[in-house]
């Protein structure tokens, strides 16, 4: 069963997406619309007719809870609309492309792996980080071998990229 979009998102501002990451919005779409809101709408039922609603934690707890499912449908289904799946696999020629998989290596040798994806999907224990964030705008389009200089809390770094991929590391 499908679930009609609310109206497209009024902010006007396109964002690109692996088909993995708007898989996952769908399915949270899915499971927001099919699951979760269906439980807490019967969750207000029930702590509703226990009697004086302005006493009851529950209702009370119950309605703003299904107020956060509807906020977060609502938002979904603005990005979905205006979200670009990019699919196509990008040449392997050694330059970062949108969905690489890049290592990099600062001058005391250690590396780091990250994942150039649209803003809607960064993930910090994964490493994927945004296309527009410092690191991802600095790893953008470079090639192997190319240094670069990341802007840090503890001040500048310069490193090297190792290693670009186009698939998941193995």
């Amino acid at each position: 069963m499908t679930r009609r979009r609310t109206r497209p998102d009024d902010s006007g501002k396109p964002g690109y997406i692996t088909p993995e990451g708007y898989r996952r919005f769908e399915e949270e779409a899915d499971r927001l619309w099919n699951v979760d809101r269906p439980k807490m709408a019967k969750a207000v039922q029930v702590a509703a007719a226990e009697g004086d609603r302005s006493e009851n934690a529950e209702y009370q707890y119950s309605k703003q809870r299904l107020a956060a499912i509807d906020r977060r449908l609502r938002f979904l289904g603005q990005r979905l609309e205006v979200l670009t799946i990019v699919d196509e696999q990008p040449p392997d020629d050694g330059r970062v492309y949108f969905g690489s998989w890049v290592t990099i290596e600062d001058e005391d040798g250690e590396t780091q792996t990250y994942r150039i994806v649209g803003p809607d999907e960064i993930d910090a224990r994964k490493k994927w980080i945004s296309m527009e964030s410092p690191v991802g705008k600095a790893l953008l389009s470079r090639e192997l071998g190319d240094e670069i200089t990341l802007r840090r809390p503890k001040g500048e770094a310069s490193c090297e990229i190792i290693e670009v991929r186009n698939g998941p590391p193995t």
